[in-house]
């Protein structure tokens, strides 16, 4: 056995589909992806940077200019051309996962993950950005408040739901990690059963 590494830790995941990770802004979607691809090994994309890169301007000018109905619209093609690529852990925005094309696209061809937080977790995270143009129609702690309530049951969809707190991140990308293989764990054995 010498050269052989310790094996203390659970052996490595491997993922049969992208690893999309949902939910709303401020719930550590990019911070836990960059970790999550990295201890995965997998490549990290954020869909809100592809699309920024394919509008050839930023979310908020393509939002003023086009409106939100067009935004979804480029942004479930984005989705879509990311989905069809090899498995890499993949953030997207916070609206993605409501419209329901694209949810169905995530259903179809990826693992799906909420990363479920608090108002006040979100709030801490996004009240010195002011990068989000949802948030700047108002009071930003009350539109996230209502966002929860409208979104919460739609994202409650994904396939595995982990807890985004104020804890490190390196704990929640743990977290994620295990529901991963524990998910992944539950289709091989439903699938032999």
């Amino acid at each position: 056995m010498d050269g052989q590494p310790a094996m203390d830790a659970p052996s490595p995941l491997s993922l049969p589909r992208t690893v999309a990770l949902v939910g709303l802004m401020g719930a550590g979607k990019s911070a836990i992806g960059k970790r999550l691809a990295a201890r995965l090994g997998l490549p990290f994309v954020d869909a809100d940077d592809e699309i920024e890169r394919a509008a050839g301007c930023t979310i908020s000018e393509f939002f003023e200019r086009y409106g939100e109905q067009e935004f979804r619209a480029g942004e479930r093609r984005v989705i879509a051309r990311l989905l069809e690529e090899t498995p890499r852990v993949l953030s997207t925005g916070g609206g993605a996962y409501m419209d329901p094309e694209t949810r169905s696209l995530m259903k179809a061809r990826a693992l799906t993950v909420w990363l479920r937080a608090e108002l006040d977790v979100l709030f801490d995270r996004v009240k010195k950005r002011t990068h989000r143009p949802l948030l700047r129609q108002g009071d930003p702690k009350e539109i996230l408040a209502r966002l929860m309530q409208q979104r919460y049951p739609i994202y409650a969809e994904a396939d595995i739901v982990v807890d985004s707190t104020a804890q490190p991140a390196e704990r929640t990308t743990e977290q994620v990690i295990d529901a991963l293989r524990a998910h992944l764990q539950s289709q091989t054995t439903g699938q032999t059963a």
